[in-house]
């Protein structure tokens, strides 16, 4: 049996998604109107609702070794929608940087390929950099023909920039991640 201390010093997964997410899951009192307005729930096994409840119990493996919370396409409507104020969608994001820190297998190679590239420009140039975003999910997710040819006929029409262009402060963005990635947050 664990020493009381050692008991008590361990982290639930409810205090861990409220540090990262600053949303407490246990308020949640499943009434099921984010699941209800979620665009992608009837694809979704555990639902938004389903998830808060499992934060809320602690019930770590369930909530974390699941594709579902990569279903999630932050659009928000969960938090929106929920009249007690919680906020699944942050809840959802924090699960997936949980997940993809004790389960990286959970997560679909694609999605994982795009969650690296996406962060990966941010920190980059300070904003999304299209083509960039692009060549770095192909090169991951191992499908970098795929869509080539599409690719020349954007950069003709000027819909896609051949050169990123960094914000001013990229730098800040930049210490931001450094200081992320020292304090212990997943960050790729």
């Amino acid at each position: 049996m664990a020493e009381p201390d050692v008991i008590a010093s361990r982290k639930t997964l409810r205090d861990e998604v409220l540090r990262i997410a600053g949303a407490d899951a246990a308020r949640c009192y499943q009434c099921g109107k984010c699941s209800a307005g979620c665009p992608m729930a009837a694809e979704m096994s555990p639902q938004p609702h389903d998830l808060m409840r499992l934060v809320a119990r602690d019930q770590r493996t369930a909530a974390l070794d699941n594709a579902a919370i990569w279903l999630c396409v932050t659009c928000e409507t969960c938090t929106a929608r929920c009249p007690n104020g919680c906020d699944p969608a942050g809840v959802i994001d924090s699960l997936r940087e949980l997940s993809l820190k004790e389960f990286p297998q959970a997560s679909p190679l694609r999605i994982r390929a795009f969650h690296h590239a996406f962060l990966s420009q941010i920190e980059t140039n300070g904003r999304l950099y299209e083509l960039g975003l692009v060549v770095q999910y192909k090169l991951r997710s191992g499908s970098l023909m795929q869509d080539a040819t599409a690719a020349a006929g954007m950069l003709a029409r000027g819909k896609l920039r051949a050169r990123a262009r960094p914000i001013a402060g990229v730098r800040e963005v930049r210490r931001i991640f450094a200081a992320c990635r020292q304090s212990g947050e997943v960050l790729p």
